[in-house]
């Protein structure tokens, strides 16, 4: 598994990717239009040619926002979303960023303790945040 930052052709196989792990997914130019922005960073995993997981956060100062992180549902289990999100983490660090905050669904345990083992801590709930009115629990970093 290789992780690096996306390119712009990348995008096409992110936006299918999205669609398969979330029922509210970015469109494609949502994705292109946060991959034009300077302060988003990026992460791509591939195996080969085959893009298994991305993310993705958006930093203004000392803070960022994970925006999203997904890894396709056959590779899931192996480290994908923990070597994305250290990748971005590391680069976000080198660009001055203090924080990182991020939102995950209540029901989405997986999530939860990848982001609890990475170091993140949570802080609190935002009700009805997701569109379905599923809340989101709030966690941060300190880097």
């Amino acid at each position: 598994m290789d992780i690096r930052p996306w390119t712009y052709e990348d995008i096409y196989a992110i936006a299918e990717l999205e669609k398969q792990c979330f029922p509210d997914a970015w469109t494609f130019q949502m994705l292109a239009d946060s991959f034009f922005e300077e302060n988003t960073l990026t992460a791509a995993a591939t195996e080969g040619q085959q893009l298994i997981g991305y993310a993705f956060l958006v930093g203004a100062g000392e803070d960022a926002d994970l925006a999203n992180i997904a890894v396709a549902p056959a590779c899931r289990g192996r480290g994908v979303a923990k070597s994305l999100l250290g990748a971005l983490e590391r680069a976000a660090k080198e660009r001055g960023t203090k924080r990182i905050f991020l939102e995950v669904r209540v029901s989405n345990a997986p999530a939860m303790t990848l982001y609890l083992s990475c170091g993140y801590v949570g802080r609190y709930v935002r009700s009805r945040y997701y569109g379905d009115g599923e809340d989101a629990v709030i966690f941060a970093k300190e880097l």
